[in-house]
């Protein structure tokens, strides 16, 4: 079994970090669990490279490092993987107006 299909195995992301052997703090990890695991398939589908098998096991590792470092030094909510988060403080576009043109004024129904 490859190193890929090992990980589609894993069901938790304490898993993660064991087969990957990536220490980490349970108190961050309980925090950001989702994030971090998301933010590693971010980063793995914008490196756009699919590692070999003999580096399969370092190249996750990697990324599995670096998305948790993300989160050792900020918060979810700084980081906004999720789309949710994002919209949060995307500017409001402005409400729409009501135009009515000059002698065409409608009476209400």
């Amino acid at each position: 079994m490859t190193v890929l299909e090992e990980l589609k195995n894993l069901s938790s992301a304490e898993d993660f970090f064991s087969y990957l052997g990536v220490c980490y703090d349970p108190a961050v990890l309980n925090v950001a669990r989702l994030h971090i695991l998301r933010r590693m398939g971010d980063n793995i589908r914008a490196s756009g490279m699919e590692p070999d098998e003999a580096k399969a096991r370092a190249y996750f590792r990697a990324h599995l490092e670096r998305a948790y470092q993300d989160f050792v030094r900020s918060t979810p909510i700084k980081e906004r993987v999720f789309k949710v988060h994002r919209d949060a403080v995307r500017p409001k576009s402005a409400p729409l107006v009501h135009l009515s043109i000059p002698g065409n004024v409608r009476e209400p129904l």
